[in-house]
């Protein structure tokens, strides 16, 4: 028998369990009992959106939610009473019963004998979630609260655990997974596939993660018009489906917390989210053009070239990237006089071209650096128990990373890349290694130990550059992180799938990564387009490849096939929410892999600018929303129980779908279009009926594109910087039903948008009438007819 009896109160029918209920309390605003030693609190934050806690330790079932967490409870719209079926909180959306008393469950027979030597962690609690109309959102079949213990091979955790400190427990819970139901989110997990149903995750920052980093945003989004907040920091471990039920269970803590936001569309479910975490800010308008990259820039003069070259081919670009090793000694937070001379200037130069720079900063400090002993003296240091900075010795001689979990480190590290980085007129700045690099177990925070809050990192540091923005300068936060957690899409952060590898398989899995990244309600992500790791000096292609890499060779070695692989990834790269190429060839620009693939790089350049009113009204979308706009399909067409699992493909906003081909060789691929609507290939304009699997097309220049019947897409004219201003061009209309679009437009630099100062033009097509109407401001000055363009008329 498993000794797992302790964490499994699903094995006691809950109808037994009602007894050992004790007088609960009933506000309007929340509903809280006690049961033996449990208490279970029920709080509403919205009509459709309710948190549950549950603890051994009263304090903690009735604290304040966790880190991320800035929404307050909400009562209005709720009556709290009690039913037949126990006690209940109610709103026009939701139904929350915790089961009434009833005559007390005692084991017999054979479960009387188990009972002698095994039992569970925690008493029963019958807790289910619906709808008014009695359809089932969420059951929980059981909850966990156990001591670390040697037979379940986690007693170590307690060496982690100061005496100050609150106890460790392992805590979680166990909730029903009807057959047919569907799980998506999480943040990054770069196995391969979209649909978590069936797969086991481990929602922990892992740099080590075999198939490139993890990272956890405990959120989830399912097709039962329902997500789950998970409010654990701790590394968490998730099955999904396994035994008819999903278990939740974190490492470390002192309660069960979650949040269960109902939505009658996957964009119901994120403005909840958007809610309890904070919206995601308008990034400035460069942030939505092409970034620029490499590992690394290592002068002034060298990127100055890059610059110039982009300028004199009449390449549209906006932004410049200084990677690491451009300090004198990593926390010096210097520029090595010797290979940037003047950045000032430099910066200087660079925006009279119309360029933004981002520069890398680490927040690591060396013993030897001039910052070490200021941070150490007041404390600010990750660290271990007894105060002494945390680091990688012998094998990570980068030193120590600093503690912005604690306000005033953060605020003095803000400081400090103000006075020495702004002050040189950099734009935008790259947060590194916001895991952080080394694993804060067996080191403490400011908050507390790094075990219990292993996940929090990335939300203290980002918030630390996000707030400094706020308070000293007028123009808008970008940073750049390759770590996420709840909250951290509010910090004018953009996040990267790390340093992954530059080959077709690593490819082939960033698609349904990046699906399952966004739909966490963290809606800015992209790739370093072409893999950050050195390439092998001999890769054998499968095919014989689609581009010559004869005039590639200094930049590519013997991997013939390179050429293609970055082609392709570009193309998809063009259709992320971030467009930004980086990696560790000696060249990266856009003229840097040959002669075939330099046109059709710069064809997509083109490309993402000319649709930049489309994207750049996404964006406000997502601001005012919350939702992503890249979209996996299941999002906007989940009426057709084919997409449940189609990684491969997504949507851009509401008109584009996107099909990358992630295959060497291929000219071709099986595209599935949804149903419910007609689709239009965006290259040949043929229209296909959705709801079936076709052949595209795909020659190396091509990606597969099809536009949604319906849709409208504002096209721009050719610039070569969002810095210009650039005129809506034409209109594109694709009909076969009605159709609309908000086109929007602000400053692109400032947070004037959120004093409304912005215009927001609405955009109609009547199918019946074949005719484009707007209201609002103006977009362009020509009669609608003269703009308009109606595909496959």
């Amino acid at each position: 028998m498993s000794r797992h009896l302790r964490t499994a109160v699903h094995f006691i029918p809950l109808s037994c369990l009602c007894a050992l209920l004790a007088t609960p309390v009933i506000r309007a605003q929340q509903l809280s009992l006690s049961r033996d030693n449990a208490t279970v609190l029920v709080e509403p934050y919205a009509p459709n959106i309710v948190r549950v806690s549950i603890s051994l330790r009263r304090e903690d079932a009735l604290a304040a939610p966790g880190y991320g967490i800035v929404a307050t409870p909400a009562p209005t719209g709720w009556t709290a009473g009690s039913e037949t079926s126990g006690d209940t909180l109610r709103s026009n959306r939701l139904v929350v019963t915790i089961s009434s008393q009833g005559p007390k469950w005692v084991p017999t027979g054979t479960r009387a004998d188990i009972a002698k030597f095994f039992n569970g962690s925690t008493p029963g609690v019958g807790l289910s979630i619906k709808t008014p109309d009695n359809a089932d959102l969420v059951h929980m079949q059981g909850w966990q609260m156990s001591v670390p213990n040697h037979k379940d091979g986690n007693a170590d955790i307690l060496y982690d655990r100061r005496a100050t400190d609150p106890p460790f427990f392992q805590v979680g819970a166990s909730f029903a997974s009807p057959p047919d139901e569907h799980y998506y989110g999480l943040g990054q997990n770069q196995e391969g596939y979209l649909d978590h149903r069936n797969h086991v995750l481990r929602c922990a920052h892992d740099y080590n993660a075999p198939s490139g980093q993890s990272v956890c945003v405990p959120f989830i989004v399912t097709n039962k018009g329902y997500g789950i907040l998970w409010d654990n920091p701790s590394a968490t471990t998730v099955a999904f489906g396994f035994n008819d039920q999903v278990r939740w269970t974190s490492d470390v803590g002192q309660r069960v917390s979650f949040f269960v936001i109902a939505g009658a569309t996957y964009d119901e479910i994120y403005a909840g989210y958007r809610l309890l975490t904070g919206s995601t800010p308008m990034l400035p308008k460069s942030a939505y053009g092409y970034i620029q990259s490499k590992q690394r820039y290592t002068s002034q003069a060298e990127l100055l070239g890059v610059a110039h070259g982009y300028r004199e081919r009449h390449y549209p670009i906006d932004d410049l990237v200084i990677d690491w090793f451009h300090y004198t000694i990593m926390g010096q937070m210097d520029m090595d006089p010797a290979k940037w001379p003047d950045p000032t200037a430099m910066n200087k130069e660079l925006h009279a071209m119309n360029f933004h720079t981002m520069i890398s900063i680490w927040p690591r400090f060396v013993p030897e650096g001039r910052y070490y002993n200021t941070v150490l003296k007041n404390g600010w240091f990750e660290h271990l128990a007894d105060g002494t900075p945390t680091n990688g010795l012998p094998y990570d001689r980068a030193g120590s990373d600093i503690d912005t979990t604690n306000s005033g480190a953060a605020k003095w590290y803000w400081g400090v890349v103000k006075e020495n980085y702004i002050s040189k007129g950099f734009d935008a700045f790259w947060a590194d290694e916001t895991e952080p690099d080394l694993p804060p177990s067996g080191s403490y925070f400011h908050i507390g130990p790094g075990t219990q809050f292993f996940n929090t990192y990335p939300l203290f540091h980002t918030a630390a550059f996000y707030n400094g923005f706020r308070e000293d300068l007028p123009t808008r936060a970008l940073i750049l992180a390759r770590d996420a957690y709840l909250g951290a899409q509010h910090n004018g952060a953009i996040f990267w799938s790390s340093d992954i590898s530059g080959n077709w398989d690593t490819l082939k899995r960033q698609v349904p990564t990046g699906i399952n990244f966004v739909a966490s309600g963290t809606p800015y992500w992209s790739t370093d387009i072409g893999g950050w790791q050195y390439l092998p000096s001999h890769h054998t292609p499968l095919h014989t490849p689609l581009i010559d890499p004869s005039d590639a060779r200094e930049n590519i070695g013997h991997y013939d096939d390179y050429p293609e692989l970055y082609v392709r990834w570009f193309e998809y790269g063009a259709f992320q929410p971030n467009f930004r190429s980086h990696g560790s060839r000696p060249q990266n620009e856009v003229w840097s892999y040959g002669k075939q693939a330099e046109p059709i790089l710069v064809k997509y350049l083109r490309l993402r600018y000319q649709l930049m009113p489309y994207i750049y009204s996404l964006g406000h979308m997502t601001n005012q929303t919350g939702a992503p706009f890249m979209r996996g399909l299941f999002m906007d067409f989940g009426s057709d129980p084919k997409v449940a699992n189609i990684g491969d493909e997504y949507m851009f906003g509401p008109a584009l779908l996107v099909a990358p081909v992630t295959e060497q060789g291929s000219t071709s691929r099986e595209v599935y279009l949804p149903a419910g609507t007609d689709w239009y290939n965006y290259w040949t304009n043929a229209k296909v009926h959705g709801g079936q699997a076709i052949t595209v097309d795909a020659p190396i220049d091509t990606i597969p594109l099809f536009v949604r019947a319906g849709s409208i897409i504002p096209l721009g004219s050719a610039v070569e910087s969002t810095n210009e201003d650039q005129k809506i061009d034409r209109v594109r209309v694709y009909p076969g039903a009605d159709g609309d679009f908000d086109l929007y437009r602000d400053d692109g630099n400032t947070y004037n948008y959120e004093k409304g100062q912005f215009q927001l033009t609405h955009l109609h097509w009547s199918n019946a009438t074949g005719k484009l109407t707007h209201s609002g401001p103006d977009a362009w000055s020509a009669p609608d007819a003269s703009v308009m363009e109606v595909e496959n008329r």
